[in-house]
C-alpha cells in the first residue's frame, strides 16, 4: 500500500476538509522539496518582467522588445505541452533537472548576444526550458497528496507562487541598479538551486504504466469533458490577464493617476496571499464544478464593475470582486486536472490545462487592447459574458465527482 492510499484511507476518519497545518504535517518530503524550490525559483524570476527594459536598454526598438515579449510567450506554451509529455515519461526528477539546468544554462547568454534573431531564440528557448517542469510537478503534487488535500495542496502551491512573484520585482529592481548582468546572473543560481533539491529530494523515474503510456496528447483530447474544461481554463486566464492589459488603460483614460492601478496591484496581492488559503478550508469541501462555476459568477461581475462610470469606486469594487473569484475559484481549478486525470496521463493532463493557462496569458492582453481601442469601456460587459461562456464549459466538462483511485 502506497503513503497515498494509506493516507486516503484515513480521510474516512477525518474532517471533510484538509487545513492548512494538518495538510503541511501530512505532506511528505518530495512536496516539500517542490514547494521550497518553486519558492526560490521564483523569487529568481525576473527574466519576463525585465525583458522589454532590458532589450531597449541594449538599443532594440519598443517594438522589437514587444515581439520578442511574444515569442518568450509561444515558448512557454511550447514548454507545458512538451513538459506534460516528458513528465509522463521520464517522472518529475528528470524533467525539473533538465528544465531547470537548461534554464541556469540558456539565461545568461542572453546578455552576451547582440544580433536581434540570436537574441529571439534564446527568448524562446528560455521561455520553453523554465515552464518543462510545472505539469511534472502538478502531477507530482498529485500523486504525493491524498485525493482530499489536494485542492488545499494546490492552494499551498499557488501561496509560494504569488509569494515569489510579488516579491521578485522587487528584488529585481535592486539588482538591475547595479547591473542586468546581475540580475541574470542570480536567476540562472536560482533555477540551479531548485535543480540541486530536484537531485537530491524528488523521487526518481516514472511510474511503469506512465512509462509504458503512448500516444502524445491524443489520450487527453479524447477526453470530451476535459476538452470543455481546458476551453473554461483558457477563458478563465483570457478575461483575468486582463487586469494588466486593459486595467490600466481604463483607469488612465478615467484621468486616474498611476498611482491608483499600483493600488489595484497591491490590493489583490494582498487578498490572495491573505484569504486564499482560509477561503479553501471551505471551497475544498464543495464540488468542483459548483466552486468553478461560483469563480466565474464572480470574475464576470468583477470585470462588468469596471464598465459603469463611477471613478475609483467602480475600479476598487471590481477588483474586489474578481480578487475573491481568483480565491474561490483558482485552487480547485488547478487543483482539477489531478482529480480527473488517470494516473498513467497526470503530467499530460496537467500540460495541456497548463498550455491553455499559458496560451490566456499570451492572446488575452493582444485581444483584450484590441478591443478596449475598438469600443472603450463597454468591453468590460464583454469580458463579462465571456466569463459566463467560461461557466457553461466548466459546468459541463467537470465531473460530478472525482475519478476514484
Amino acid at each position: 500500500m502506497t503513503a497515498v492510499q494509506d493516507q486516503d484511507q484515513q480521510q474516512q476518519q477525518e474532517p471533510a476538509g484538509a487545513g492548512v497545518l494538518a495538510t503541511l504535517r501530512a505532506t511528505p518530503t518530495p512536496v516539500r522539496a517542490l514547494l521550497a524550490g518553486v519558492l526560490v525559483n521564483q523569487l529568481g524570476t525576473f527574466f519576463q518582467a525585465y525583458l522589454v527594459l532590458f532589450m531597449t536598454a541594449r538599443g532594440f526598438s519598443a517594438g522589437q522588445a514587444g515581439w520578442a515579449l511574444g515569442v518568450y510567450g509561444a515558448g512557454l506554451v511550447v514548454g507545458l505541452l512538451a513538459g506534460g509529455a516528458l513528465g509522463d515519461r521520464l517522472g518529475p526528477r528528470p524533467t525539473t533537472l533538465l528544465s531547470m539546468a537548461g534554464s541556469a544554462v540558456l539565461l545568461p547568454t542572453v546578455l552576451y548576444l547582440h544580433q536581434y534573431p540570436a537574441v529571439l531564440v534564446i527568448v524562446a528557448l528560455v521561455g520553453a526550458t523554465t515552464q518543462l517542469f510545472r505539469p511534472a510537478a502538478a502531477a507530482m503534487l498529485a500523486t504525493h497528496t491524498a485525493k482530499h488535500r489536494r485542492v488545499m495542496i494546490f492552494a499551498l502551491y499557488r501561496l509560494v507562487q504569488n509569494v515569489g512573484a510579488t516579491t521578485a520585482p522587487l528584488l529585481g529592481a535592486v539588482l538591475v541598479a547595479v547591473s542586468y548582468d546581475l540580475l541574470y546572473w542570480v536567476e540562472a543560481a536560482s533555477t540551479a538551486a531548485f535543480a540541486l533539491l530536484a537531485v537530491f529530494l524528488f523521487p526518481r523515474g516514472a511510474t511503469e504504466s506512465a512509462a509504458q503510456q503512448r500516444g502524445g496528447y491524443r489520450p487527453v483530447l479524447a477526453d470530451r469533458r476535459y476538452t470543455l474544461f481546458l476551453a473554461a481554463m483558457f477563458i478563465n486566464v483570457f478575461v483575468y490577464v486582463q487586469y494588466v492589459a486593459v486595467l490600466p488603460l481604463a483607469m488612465r483614460d478615467a484621468g486616474l493617476a498611476t498611482g491608483w492601478y499600483a493600488a489595484m496591484l497591491s490590493l489583490n496581492g494582498l487578498i490572495v496571499i491573505s484569504l486564499e488559503l482560509l477561503v479553501t478550508k471551505l471551497t475544498q469541501r464543495r464540488p468542483a464544478r459548483w466552486v468553478a462555476a461560483t469563480g466565474f459568477v464572480l470574475l464576470a461581475l468583477g470585470h462588468s464593475l469596471y464598465g459603469f462610470q463611477w471613478g475609483v469606486v467602480a475600479f476598487v469594487a471590481g477588483t474586489v470582486v474578481w480578487s475573491l473569484a481568483e480565491i474561490v475559484g483558482g485552487p480547485t481549478m488547478f487543483a482539477y486536472p489531478a482529480l480527473a486525470a488517470p494516473e498513467e496521463l497526470l503530467s499530460r493532463y496537467q500540460g495541456a490545462a497548463q498550455a491553455m493557462y499559458g496560451l490566456g496569458t499570451v492572446l488575452g492582453p493582444v485581444c483584450g487592447v484590441a478591443l478596449w481601442l475598438a469600443i472603450g469601456p463597454p468591453v468590460w460587459w464583454i469580458f463579462g459574458l465571456t466569463s459566463l461562456a467560461g461557466l457553461t464549459a466548466a459546468w459541463f466538462g467537470m465531473r460530478r465527482a472525482e475519478r476514484s483511485s
